[in-house]
Order: structure tokens, then C-alpha cells, then sequence
């Protein structure tokens, strides 16, 4: 079926996206030899990615909804592909700076785009699955984001950090020419019509206000949690793990568990109101990052494992506003919005990072950072609206039902 095909490459677009955006700061940790730099001098060259990843997005999702999103999903494959392998050919910091600049902007057509894909082609198939399938394809991206830690620094440690760009660079470009050949020309036009839900003004603009005050708080604590995570375990754990394979393990599993979160908020979203699971996830953020900060050994993975499970439950449910508050033919731009502000805010992570590391602050500093901007996050989830959006009739209903639905 057309429709489970192009999910499964989305979802598949989904995992090189954040495998690709956290090569880098796992890649970091053995690179500080060839280049003579410290780890905070080296970091900070991925600021312009993270940046342009937020911002690349607004011409993304239009050009997704203009022009064709088919074919914007096909140029990140390849763009993906190509830039990463510059990564690994780079020979200077200017030209690996240019690369993950390249990789970020690549990486910003994924989620106005392949989300709305996604969202599209769950509701042709089933408007009670939306939230199953969001919260799948959130796994596949968490995967990524594990995958990063693992398989970057196993290619890292036995073929050298080169080959840990090149290699996936390879295989993107090959489920590229794989996606333009089984996925065809007219397998995503924009839906036209009614949108989605009719919900009083007064109440949107609420829920849009919470997204985009969650979007930017949520934004740098996702992204600094997910970019510190490899070095504070080789901090705190160094007694425990003395290498780059043990350490991305570890993050590994750490970040494969939270993955679940997305699979269980998916479900749930489909079951009880926004306000109720969003309360619930956004509770556990603050303290869970408080005592990541100071706990070190064995217990350091516990209050670990509840960020991210926390951060990444978090993204379904914005996805899930989004995708129902919006209608097919605005989705695509309505998502960029989402995520300049979301990727926007946490491009400031790395050079927050860097900044407190560099300077003496350590990770305890870094984290009491985080955690307040959790707190915020949970107090946005109180005054989220409660109930959940009425759902106005399909286009092929609308004929035979003129009545619209009210929330």
C-alpha cells in the first residue's frame, strides 16, 4: 500500500535525521588529536548547523507545500548523504564547520516536510491512528539519536572518525535512489479543504502561545541534554567505562529507553485529552534534570533515563497539537513555524555548553540551567487548554454533512 510505503521512508528520514545532527558531538570526543583544539573549541563549530536547522525550516515547509514534498523528502536523502561526506573529507575547521552547516540545513527539511507526510498519510488510512503513528516514528528518531552515540562511536574507535561521517553518508544516499524509485511523483499532493478541527479563537491561540513557549524552552533543554549526555557519562563514569564503544552503549540505552516514551504518549494521545498527558510529562522534567547534575556512578542512568523519557514524550505531544489544530494544506508551514522556534532556540545549547564547561561551571551548572527552563515547561502545561478539539467532518463528508463541528 502507497500510503505504508511512504510512512516507512518518513520514518526512515526520521532516524537519519537526528543520527546525522548528533554524529558530530560523539565524533567530537576523538577528534581533539587531528585538530589540536579542546572539546569546547570543537563543539562550538556546529553552532551554524544547529542554527540552520532551525532556520532552514521556514523555506522548507513552504517549498513542501508548493512546490512538492516528494521531491523535498528526496533532496534531504541526498542532501543529507552528500554533506556528511564532505564531514568526514574535511581537512581543516573551516571546512568541517562549513559541512555540519550543510548537514543542519540538509536536516531542516525532515520534520515540516516528512511530518507532514506523515500526518497526512495516517489520516488517509485512519484519523484514530494519528497519534500511534506519531508516536512510531518519534522511536525511529529516537533510535537516531541513539544509533548517533553508537554507531558513531564504535566506526570512530576501530575505522577513526572520518569513516563514522562517510559510511552513513553512503547509506542516506542510497535510501534516496531507493525512495525516488518506489515512491512516485503524485504520492503527496497537499490535501484542500476544511481544516481538521473548528476550535474558538480565544482557545488556539492559548494552545499555539503554550507551543511556542514549550517549543522554545523544550528546544534547548532537548538539545543540551542529547549533546551533553556522551561526555557527562565519560565524566562520571570514567571508572566504570574507559572507552568510546562503552560510553556510546551506555547512551545508547539510555536513549533507545527513552524512545519508548514516544511509542506509550502515541497511544495515549488517541485516549485522554492533550492537557492530562502533557501535565504528567512535563512534571518529571525539573527534578529529573536537577539530579542528573549531581548524581555520578551507576546512579547518574536513572534520572537520566526520566529526561529523556520526559523530553523525548514531549515532542509527540507537540507534533500532535500541530497536527491537529492545522489543516493538510497549511500543515507543512504550520510544522516549520513549530520547529524554527524549537531548533532556533536550541541552536543557543551548544555554545551554552561550551560556555559553562569551558569557564569551570561543570555539568551540575549546566543542568540547574535546564531544569529551570523544565519548570517553565510544566508550568505552561497548566494552562494548556483542557478538553480536546472536536474533529469537523472529511472532505468527502462535507457534502453530506454541512453542519461543522465545534470544540
Amino acid at each position: 500500500m502507497l500510503a505504508r510505503r511512504v510512512i516507512n521512508f518518513v520514518n526512515i528520514a526520521h532516524l537519519i535525521d537526528h543520527m546525522f545532527m548528533l554524529i558530530f558531538p560523539t565524533a567530537v570526543l576523538v577528534m581533539q588529536a587531528d585538530f589540536g583544539r579542546s572539546y569546547g573549541e570543537l563543539l562550538a563549530l556546529s553552532i551554524g548547523g544547529f542554527i540552520a536547522f532551525g532556520a532552514g525550516s521556514i523555506p522548507s515547509g513552504w517549498l513542501g507545500d508548493k512546490w512538492s514534498r516528494r521531491h523535498m523528502l528526496g533532496v534531504f536523502f541526498f542532501g543529507m548523504g552528500f554533506a556528511a561526506i564532505l564531514a568526514g573529507l574535511t581537512t581543516s575547521i573551516w571546512t568541517l564547520a562549513l559541512a555540519l552547516t550543510l548537514i543542519g540545513l540538509f536536516a531542516s527539511i525532515y520534520h515540516p516536510v516528512g511530518t507532514a507526510m506523515l500526518t497526512a498519510h495516517a489520516e488517509s488510512r485512519s484519523s484514530e491512528k494519528l497519534g500511534r503513528e506519531l508516536g512510531t516514528n518519534g522511536v525511529w528518531g529516537n533510535v537516531g539519536v541513539a544509533c548517533a552515540a553508537l554507531v558513531t562511536g564504535a566506526i570512530a574507535q576501530f575505522f577513526g572518525w572520518r569513516a563514522a561521517f562517510i559510511v552513513p553518508g553512503l547509506i542516506s544516499i542510497c535510501f534516496g535512489i531507493a525512495y525516488l524509485l518506489m515512491v512516485p511523483e503524485h504520492a503527496s499532493p497537499p490535501r484542500r479543504g476544511k481544516p481538521q478541527v473548528k476550535v474558538p479563537r480565544s482557545i488556539a491561540i492559548r494552545a499555539f502561545a503554550v507551543l511556542a513557549v514549550v517549543g522554545v524552552s523544550g528546544g534547548v533543554v532537548f538539545n543540551a541534554a542529547t549533546i551533553a549526555l556522551p561526555k557527562l557519562f565519560s565524566e562520571r563514569m570514567s571508572d566504570l567505562i574507559a572507552t568510546p564503544v562503552g560510553v556510546s552503549l551506555l547512551v545508547f540505552a539510555v536513549y533507545l529507553a527513552g524512545a519508548l516514551a514516544q511509542l506509550i504518549i502515541g497511544r495515549l494521545v488517541d485516549r485522554y485529552t492533550l492537557k492530562q498527558i502533557f501535565v504528567v510529562v512535563s512534571f518529571l522534567q525539573a527534578p529529573c534534570l536537577l539530579l542528573a547534575g549531581f548524581i555520578g556512578s551507576w546512579w547518574l542512568v536513572l534520572p537520566c533515563l526520566g529526561v529523556m523519557f520526559a523530553v523525548f514524550g514531549q515532542v509527540t505531544i507537540n507534533d500532535t497539537m500541530v497536527a491537529r489544530y492545522t489543516s493538510d494544506e497549511w500543515r507543512a508551514r504550520a510544522f516549520s513555524l513549530r520547529y524554527l522556534l524549537s531548533f532556533g532556540a536550541s541552536a543557543t545549547a551548544v555554545p551554552l555548553i561550551a560556555l559553562i564547561y569551558e569557564r569551570g561551571g561543570g555539568f551540575d551548572t549546566l543542568f540547574g540551567v535546564l531544569a529551570a527552563l523544565g519548570f517553565s515547561i510544566f508550568l505552561s502545561a497548566l494552562v494548556f487548554p483542557g478538553g480536546s478539539p472536536t474533529e469537523a467532518p472529511r472532505d468527502d463528508e462535507a457534502s453530506a454533512t454541512p453542519q461543522v463541528a465545534r470544540a
